[in-house]
């Protein structure tokens, strides 16, 4: 049984103004979400490197290769219309994020999560009024509901279009805080990553890297990259 994939059927791709924002035009025709909406974005910039990835198909048309347009289509068809939704879903990782809960032996890698994960959280508490409770192990430990309260606000601040790279940014790298503090400039998506990964390297370091493991690590990199690439073409 053949499977239908849809082909390039047009000439020009063109970046453009239209109600409300800019828009991506194939030809004549406007470029719709996959719910049929009108793609209208917040910035030229957007709308241009959108349109790049467009022009760049050749053929059959390969979704995987557009990480701009789905983000895109994401912010529209899914978080505009239930915005509280994803802002708790974002906001929940406050309450059990990776930098919270550390190794418990041995002691290097107490002592390279803590010169990582430190200094980030000593921000959360300065910079986003969001102290938080440091464990060893996994057991849950209790969050204060001040911090819980004011990382959503934070999270509740952004538009749709930065809402949809902050997820990416945090369900990637498991940590609301590393999230936070690549939308504020604190960090860069290569930096929060790499913070992300410090127990995965150190298990590299010691026993080597799996090929099948290395190849996901790429790809989670480059999605994470691709959603910083995003945040920064919402203007």
């Amino acid at each position: 049984m053949s499977t239908w994939a849809a082909k390039r059927f047009w000439a020009a791709t063109a970046a453009e103004p239209c109600d409300g924002g800019f828009t991506v035009r194939l030809d004549a025709r406007p470029v719709k979400t996959p719910a049929k909406q009108p793609l209208v974005l917040p910035t030229l910039a957007m709308a241009q490197a959108i349109a790049a990835e467009w022009d760049q198909q050749q053929g059959l048309i390969r979704p995987d290769t557009m990480p701009l347009t789905r983000a895109a289509n994401s912010a529209l068809d899914k978080v505009a219309p239930h915005p509280g939704g994803v802002v708790d879903e974002i906001a929940n990782y406050g309450s059990t994020d990776l930098l919270c809960y550390r190794a418990t032996a041995p002691q290097p890698l107490i002592d390279r999560q803590a010169a990582g994960w430190d200094p980030e959280l000593d921000w959360a508490r300065t910079a986003l009024g969001a102290p938080l409770a440091v464990t060893q192990g996994v057991i849950p430990v209790p969050q204060p509901e001040p911090s819980l309260a004011r990382l959503r606000a934070h999270v509740a601040a952004l538009g749709p279009f930065q809402l949809a790279a902050l997820h990416d940014l945090v369900a990637i790298s498991g940590s609301l805080i590393l999230g936070l503090a690549v939308t504020q400039g604190r960090l860069t998506g290569d930096q929060a990553f790499a913070l992300s990964r410090i127990d995965e390297t150190w298990q590299n370091e010691l026993w080597g890297t799996d090929e099948e493991a290395a190849a996901m690590e790429v790809l989670r990199r480059d999605a994470l990259l691709n959603a910083e690439r995003f945040l920064a073409l919402c203007g």
